[in-house]
């Protein structure tokens, strides 16, 4: 079970941590859409941290049961149980606290790849507090297909190299994640991916600033 306050750094004085829930952003769309490249871009810049549940899988150790678990269906383009991903989502995020690299009373958490189903929402309810959903629209999805098997070779992420196993995460993705939206649906916000990476990236500060401002006033 997971306390309702996160764990500090254990040293004599730890910094006061705030009480879930956390403010956060969601990064939203289909696979290959930008999402990681954005989040990378904006966690450089104060006030904002990104977690990717996707760099958070891909760290696991494969010989670990949870690890076991999500490469399994990572393998065959599906998502992993839900309880299963928020328990590693929370421990990962924990320990980013712990570490203060993560420090919730000056960031926005930028999280990228969850929730992906209805029932992660709920599950997260207690945890993050969701002031907006970037939605990274996209309108050619083969487009995006074939940037995720260029990314499968630049990056040497076996996850992508699979056309078939992107295809049926592409199905998964309609079927069990895009029904988020629905749930965010007062905060969703659109962004076209399409454009160059600097206009992805202006737009999503137009829409984070006012919460990041909002959430984290300066004195």
């Amino acid at each position: 079970m997971f306390s309702s306050e996160p764990s500090t750094a254990a040293d004599s004085q730890p910094r006061p941590q705030p009480q879930y829930p956390y403010p956060c952003a969601l990064i939203f769309g289909v696979p290959g859409a930008g999402k990681g490249t954005q989040g990378e871009i904006l966690t450089k810049i104060p006030g904002f941290f990104h977690l990717s549940s996707g760099v958070i899988f891909r760290k696991l150790d494969s010989e670990s049961e949870e690890g076991y678990i999500v490469k399994e269906h990572s393998a065959r383009g599906e998502l992993a149980p839900d309880d299963v991903t928020i328990k590693i989502f929370l421990n990962w995020l924990e320990l980013q606290c712990a570490a203060e690299r993560f420090q919730p009373n000056e960031q926005l958490l930028l999280l990228d790849g969850i929730p992906r189903t209805i029932h992660q929402c709920e599950m997260l309810k207690k945890f993050i507090d969701v002031k907006l959903l970037l939605h990274f629209v996209c309108y050619d999805e083969e487009a995006m297909i074939v940037r995720i098997r260029q990314r499968a070779v630049l990056e040497n992420r076996s996850d992508d190299a699979s056309e078939s196993v992107t295809r049926k995460r592409f199905q998964v993705y309609h079927k069990e994640t895009a029904p988020v939206l629905e749930y965010y649906q007062d905060v969703v916000r659109e962004v076209d991916c399409a454009n160059i990476q600097a206009e992805v990236l202006s737009q999503c500060l137009e829409y984070l600033v006012p919460v990041l401002k909002e959430n984290f006033p300066r004195n």
